[in-house]
């Protein structure tokens, strides 16, 4: 039993310490919270049962996030922490989920192999889609002006918890790492930028994810006319109280509506970073020249995800992620699979868009924070999937929580529990059995590369004669 902001908790108690789920951290955003700043937490009478999984956070049916989808519901501002012991002062490790900010949730994380290394290990959520990341004008005029990222807004309230409430279950407020995948990574590296997440961790690690995911950020005007098209959509004629009163069913499927052609449709609406003007009062990259520095892992995998070979029309689908100067990219890019060169990038398609959406931005990202004077390690993950025997998105993520290993007999966990617990990957006793990791310098980048067949740094960022060669990355 632990008291905790709102009152007392029970979790479950097992051989590897103590697991806690479903704590809220603000209140639920419903009804007259909808679209707001997260509330305080409301207190509770007697003991809450944490013992049982709550609710995801609403979002629609994808497929691979069904059970999310069947359990969401909008009461979903909940974490889940697993600690060996209460007492103590413990690494602390928090993760954000992936799925685009549409999709997907914190659960199972804490009862993973991770959990068994000696941290903290904590897994928030946060509103995800249109609940999370809208853009109004009625609600920017009920605001001060600004709307949006209200998912941001959740995370900063969950850390702030975290800093609360943490030491209560063994864990060090003043060494917390936060971590990501895809979205998730986003977001980690948004709160590096935005002022309000200032002083609330201590270390990053990014997992195949950047701000913006590679299109241009999206100033609050372009946010609002997302909101107008919700307006039409809806009937509400632009009044905040007419959309909050309407169904979650009903939003989510207005949601699959919207679009704007900057993120190609719908299809990554929520991985445009929105500048607020509140959360992200200026475009992150100028956020993160005036922060204190921060020791960050960037990683990406050698394929992320794009469409298959002949499904889209390889001129209009260049131009999008390429820019203007896309029909001599696209030639250099054929040209390169006709001489068979680095066969485990895949087909034209995926090499393209993993390249602009994933490689190009984490190596845009990891000089810019190496030139401002950061620590910042950059890594390449590349395990076969059988079939089709290439790397895929999110494939790094059971190496992680399970503790599979990878190349040459080593742990990606060793390196993420080093960062935590060391601020620096190469950090412990344990540091000499494996290999080292050189930071990223601005005159000598350095990658480490979990290869097929052995773990190891290389010379140069990850496809980098290409990025270098894009004008919009």
């Amino acid at each position: 039993m632990v008291a905790v902001t709102g009152g007392r908790v029970v979790g479950a108690a097992g051989p590897g310490g103590v697991t806690f789920l479903g704590l809220p951290f603000a209140a639920p955003p419903l009804a007259e919270r909808r679209w707001r700043r997260p509330a305080p937490v409301i207190p509770w009478r007697g003991l809450r049962d944490a013992t049982r999984q709550r609710p995801s956070c609403p979002q629609n049916d994808e497929g691979w996030n069904r059970a999310d989808a069947l359990r969401g519901d909008e009461d979903c501002l909940t974490l889940d922490i697993h600690t060996p012991g209460l007492t103590g002062r413990r690494p602390v490790m928090v993760w954000i989920h992936g799925g685009s900010n549409r999709a997907g949730s914190g659960a199972g994380v804490v009862r993973s192999a991770l959990a068994r290394r000696g941290v903290v290990l904590v897994s928030i959520q946060y509103r995800l889609g249109v609940l999370g990341f809208l853009s109004h004008r009625g609600l920017a005029a009920e605001q001060g002006g600004h709307s949006g990222n209200y998912g941001l807004m959740d995370q900063i309230a969950a850390l702030r918890w975290v800093r609360t409430n943490i030491a209560r279950f063994g864990g060090n407020p003043a060494q917390v790492t936060l971590f990501g995948e895809s979205a998730g990574a986003q977001d980690v590296a948004l709160l590096l930028a935005a002022p309000a997440a200032r002083h609330l961790f201590r270390a990053a690690v990014l997992q195949s994810g950047t701000p913006g995911f590679g299109m241009p950020f999206r100033p609050l005007s372009e946010a609002l006319a997302l909101g107008d098209q919700l307006d039409r959509l809806s009937g509400s004629g632009g009044d905040p109280r007419r959309l909050r009163e309407l169904p979650v069913d009903r939003m989510l499927a207005l949601q699959r509506q919207l679009g704007e052609p900057a993120t190609r449709g719908n299809e990554f609406l929520f991985l445009r970073t929105t500048i607020d003007g509140a959360i992200l009062p200026a475009p992150p990259d100028r956020l993160l020249a005036g922060r204190p520095r921060l020791p960050v892992m960037i990683g990406t995998n050698r394929v992320e995800f794009g469409p298959g070979p002949g499904t889209v029309d390889p001129g209009p689908f260049a131009r999008f992620w390429l820019g203007p100067d896309a029909d001599r990219l696209l030639a250099a890019y054929r040209d390169e699979l006709a001489a068979g060169r680095e066969p485990r990038r895949g087909p034209l398609e995926l090499r393209l868009q993993s390249d602009a959406q994933f490689h190009c931005p984490a190596n845009r990202l990891a000089r810019r924070l190496a030139g401002l004077g950061w620590p910042v390690w950059r890594y390449e993950f590349d395990q076969p999937v059988s079939p089709p025997g290439l790397t895929a998105h999110a494939h790094e993520l059971p190496y992680l929580f399970e503790g599979r290993e990878v190349g040459g007999g080593v742990r990606l966990q060793d390196y993420w529990v080093a960062l935590a617990r060391w601020g620096d990957p190469n950090g412990g006793a344990d540091g000499a059995d494996r290999p080292t990791w050189p930071r990223v310098d601005e005159g000598k980048p350095v990658t480490l590369r979990f290869d097929p067949d052995a773990t190891r740094p290389g010379p140069g960022l990850p496809r980098d004669s290409y990025c270098t060669a894009m004008i919009r990355y």
